[in-house]
């Protein structure tokens, strides 16, 4: 098992992505640590993982809340004896569709403050663990990778906030990288099946995404799972400071 013995924290794990990485590190040995703010999801999730036999315990942490976040990470070090993995792939409630000319501030404001406040205090949480251990893995989600905005489509304060989580990975990398604690970005381009149910129900937008790939399909939340583990594991030890490229091809590096 690729992640055995290892801790990790997962915010806003019963979303999409979240149970895909969740289930992907247990899988893979580490015991989960589910957060989020609805425990009833939290539980079921969890009920799951260990159905399969893995390890999860769940905890309802808001991860915009500075406190509850730091209570949390030091309750699981404590518990556990360490904080391995890290990641927040909270839902950031962008507002899409309205072009940005006529877009209320707040709607564009919030993505933004979401993204980057809850990735700067989920990190900063694990980190001051990790440092301590001389080891750690913290994964940021979302984006392209190519810092390119949408065209046809308004997607808000979105793609501006996704692009400030990707630099704010870059930086916590380098400042981190001399304690051994590596920092990765995962970015898809888009996961089809991962879309709102009003999206879904829009062909065009199932199709923009597979258009644009080299490979003719969108990522799944499968393939955010195994690169998730891989890039959380000490098969990755030397990678930090980048982004995983899962587009099939949307964006090529």
């Amino acid at each position: 098992m690729l992640l055995a013995g290892k801790n990790a924290i997962v915010y806003g794990a019963a979303g999409g992505i979240g149970t895909a990485m969740s289930t992907a590190f247990a899988r893979e040995g580490a015991k989960v640590h589910l957060t989020g703010r609805t425990a009833q999801t939290l539980d079921a999730l969890a009920d799951k993982i260990r159905a399969d036999g893995g390890r999860a315990e769940t905890a309802v942490v808001d991860a915009l809340d500075e406190q509850a976040v730091d209570n949390h990470a030091d309750a699981v070090a404590k518990n556990d004896g360490s904080v391995d993995i890290s990641v927040c792939v909270i839902d950031i409630a962008d507002h899409q569709g309205t072009p940005l000319a006529e877009m209320a501030l707040a709607d564009f404001e919030r993505p933004i403050h979401n993204a980057v406040r809850s990735t700067f205090l989920t990190a900063r949480a694990a980190a001051r663990h990790m440092i301590r251990q001389r080891s750690g893995v913290i994964l940021t989600f979302g984006g392209d990778g190519g810092g390119e905005p949408m065209r046809d489509y308004s997607i808000g304060g979105l793609q501006v906030a996704l692009n400030a989580v990707d630099f704010l990975r870059r930086q916590l990398a380098a400042e981190l990288g001399r304690h051994g604690v590596r920092v990765l970005g995962l970015h898809t381009g888009g996961i089809a099946e991962g879309l709102p149910a009003d999206l879904k129900a829009a062909p065009a937008i199932t199709e923009m995404l597979v258009a644009k790939t080299m490979l003719k399909r969108a990522a799944t939340f499968a393939d955010v799972g195994n690169v998730a583990v891989f890039a959380a594991s000490d098969l990755a030890a030397s990678m930090t400071s980048t982004s995983l490229n899962i587009t099939c091809g949307a964006v090529s590096d």
